[in-house]
C-alpha cells in the first residue's frame, strides 16, 4: 500500500465546491464504531485523529477508506472525504492527554492525509473527491449539557477553524451539532476564516434538538442570524425513524428550510443517544432496510444529494445506500 506522508498542501474546491452544482456525492460512514467493533482498533476516547501517529492505525484507517473510494468509484459518484477532526478541538484535551499544540498539529496532519490519499486516487475515481474537517461540538454530542452562546461558540470554534483554514481542506461541517446558536457561532467564525462550511444537525427519537427546538426552526434561525452563509444543511447521528414528522410532508418543495437540507448521514441503529452511549455493543441494524428508508426520503427531498452513515454503519449500508438511490452506475 502506498504511503500517506502528508506532503500535500494546496486546497483544490474550496473557492468553486462542485457538489452544489450537483451530482450525487457519497461520504464514508461510522468510522469510529466501524474500526472499534468491526475491525478491533482500539481508538482513544472516540478521537479518529488518534490513529494517525500509529502505524497500524493509519493502515486501517487508509483501508477503511481506499473502501468507500472504491465504491464511489463504482458507482460513478463524487465522494466528500473526512479528515478525523471532530474531537481535534481543545474542549477535549483533557480527556485524551494532548496539549494543543499537539491538537493543532493533529488537525494539519489529519488533512495532509487525506490530500495525499485523494492523489492516491486521482487517476481511479473519475468525479471530484471534495476534502471536508468536521467540527465537532464543545461537549457531549450525545448528552449535551452545556448551553453554548453565538459569541461564545464564535470564539471556541474559531481557533479549530483559523489551523484548518490553512491546510488543503476544501470545506467544513459542523457535525452533529445540537444547538442552533453554536452553529450560528461556527458559520460566523469560518465567514471570517474565509472557508465554506456546511451545518449538519442530529435530533433526538422525538425528531427535536436536545433543547427542544425544532429542525425547522434551527435552520431558519442559523440561516436569519448569518445572511444564509452555510452552505447546506445535513442530518447526522439520527436514524431515518427519528426524523421530524415535518420530512415526511410530500410537500416539502413550499418550505425553505427542508430545501436547505442537501445531506444525510443516519444511523444504523433505532437507538436512542442515550442508549447508544451505554451500550458496548454494536446495533448495525438493517443495510437493506436502512437503504429502503433513504430512497423514501429522496423520493420526497429528490435535490438532496450527499450520502452516507453514521454510527453503527459501515461499507455495506453505504453501498446498499448508493444502490437504492443510483441502482445503475452512471445514471
Amino acid at each position: 500500500m502506498p504511503a500517506i506522508n502528508g506532503k500535500n498542501s494546496t486546497s483544490r474546491y474550496r473557492n468553486a465546491l462542485p457538489q452544489l452544482k450537483g451530482g450525487i456525492f457519497l461520504t464514508d460512514a461510522g468510522i469510529e464504531t466501524d474500526l472499534i467493533f468491526n475491525r478491533e482498533i482500539p481508538i482513544k476516547a472516540f478521537a479518529a485523529h488518534t490513529l494517525l501517529p500509529d502505524e497500524k492505525g493509519r493502515t486501517a484507517l487508509t483501508d477503511y477508506y481506499l473502501g468507500f473510494l472504491s465504491l464511489a468509484q463504482q458507482m460513478n459518484t463524487g465522494f466528500i472525504l473526512d479528515g478525523q477532526t471532530w474531537k481535534a478541538h481543545a474542549h477535549w484535551a483533557d480527556d485524551l492527554g494532548e496539549d494543543i499544540n499537539t491538537i493543532e498539529a493533529a488537525n494539519r496532519d489529519s488533512i495532509a492525509y487525506i490530500a495525499d490519499l485523494r492523489e492516491m486516487r486521482a487517476k481511479k475515481n473519475q468525479h471530484p473527491i471534495v476534502l471536508n474537517a468536521s467540527l465537532g461540538p464543545r461537549g457531549d454530542a450525545y448528552a449535551p449539557d452545556y448551553q453554548i452562546s453565538v459569541k461564545e461558540a464564535e470564539d471556541y470554534h474559531a481557533q479549530q477553524v483559523n489551523w484548518l483554514a490553512t491546510t488543503a481542506v476544501d470545506m467544513l461541517t459542523a457535525a452533529t451539532f445540537t444547538q442552533s446558536e453554536e452553529a450560528i457561532g461556527a458559520v460566523r467564525a469560518a465567514q471570517k476564516a474565509e472557508i465554506p462550511i456546511a451545518i449538519s444537525f442530529t435530533v433526538e427519537t422525538d425528531g427535536l434538538l436536545p433543547n427542544g427546538q425544532s429542525l425547522a426552526d434551527a435552520i431558519d434561525q442559523v440561516d436569519r442570524e448569518t445572511n444564509s452563509q452555510a452552505i447546506y444543511f445535513m442530518i447526522n447521528c439520527a436514524h431515518p425513524d427519528h426524523f421530524p414528522n415535518d420530512l415526511s410532508d410530500r410537500n416539502l418543495r413550499d418550505h425553505n428550510w427542508a430545501k436547505r437540507i442537501k445531506g444525510i448521514r443516519c444511523n444504523a441503529s433505532r437507538m436512542s443517544h442515550a442508549e447508544l452511549d451505554n451500550c458496548e455493543t454494536l446495533d448495525a441494524g438493517n443495510p437493506s432496510e436502512l437503504a429502503q428508508q433513504y430512497q423514501e426520503i429522496y423520493a420526497r427531498m429528490p435535490w438532496l444529494n450527499i450520502f452516507g452513515g453514521c454510527c453503527g454503519s459501515d461499507l455495506r449500508h453505504v453501498t446498499e445506500i448508493a444502490r437504492s438511490i443510483l441502482p445503475d452506475p452512471g445514471t
